[in-house]
């Protein structure tokens, strides 16, 4: 199963970020790629940029989906398996920040909301796509977890509590699936280069009175590299991970050294 050539990759959240650079990560290794989130501009513009197959247009395809839905996670399971996919690879990507405030003045909505994506996302689309795998006897599926998960992140209770659960199901959805042929681990990144870091940086520098530029340098001083993790360093990751056989029920921190609190 370390061989990527031919093999269906379904990936969530794949319209931008790390959902994105791991779909053309997966492309690029001679999968096909199916691109699954909310916002059906941004999916296509995703597999727009993923690599050609064996007819000179994308080898993949884009797809709607809620992934906090369970009709909408069903609906897509059905509309896949009618259409011949077989999916033996699942990224679980799609997850929100969500609110930055004191756990006291967190709402119930605003809790339950990150929960929902994080959380109940990632268990309805394995409930949805491992009994294929399972018939087929062969499967990986990989669950976006986070370091802010193992680490304080003041202000961020919902986000990191959510990201520890997801860490928590991996493990213990490890056992289950492993007698069936199925490999099921966590991917941890730290801080990575995009537009959400961008924002955090002018935040920081405008109520801190200092440039974006020292912001950022003060932010990565906390990692062991200095710096950012990058966007296509995650899509590598991904692919490293599906090319060790024996990685099961692990949980994988690429954070360029940001571990410590």
């Amino acid at each position: 199963m370390t061989q990527l050539t031919g093999r269906t990759a379904l990936v969530t959240g794949a319209g931008n970020g790390l959902g994105r650079a791991i779909a053309l990560a997966l492309a690029a290794e001679g999968a096909r790629v199916i691109c699954a989130g909310r916002t059906a501009a941004t999916l296509d513009e995703t597999l727009s940029l993923l690599s050609p197959g064996t007819t000179g247009a994308p080898d993949g395809r884009a797809v709607t989906v809620d992934t906090s839905d369970p009709e909408s996670v069903a609906g897509l399971a059905g509309t896949l398996a009618a259409a011949g996919e077989d999916v033996s690879i699942l990224v679980n990507n799609a997850g929100i920040p969500g609110p930055v405030k004191p756990l006291t003045d967190i709402a119930v909505a605003e809790w339950d909301e990150v929960f929902d994506v994080n959380v109940r996302g990632v268990y309805l689309m394995c409930r949805a796509f491992i009994p294929p795998m399972a018939r087929a006897g062969r499967g990986d599926i990989i669950n976006m977890a986070s370091v802010s998960g193992k680490r304080p992140l003041v202000h961020r209770t919902p986000y990191v509590a959510s990201k520890m659960a997801v860490i928590g199901l991996t493990r213990t959805l490890a056992f289950e699936c492993g007698p069936l042929g199925i490999s099921v681990n966590s991917l941890s990144p730290g801080p990575a280069r995009g537009p959400r870091m961008a924002r955090n940086f002018a935040l920081e520098a405008r109520q801190s009175g200092i440039t974006v530029a020292q912001a950022e340098r003060e932010f990565v001083s906390r990692a062991a590299l200095n710096r950012l993790v990058e966007p296509r360093e995650v899509g590598a990751a991904v692919i490293a991970m599906l090319r060790m056989p024996g990685l099961c029920g692990a949980d994988i921190d690429l954070s360029a050294g940001m571990i410590a609190p």
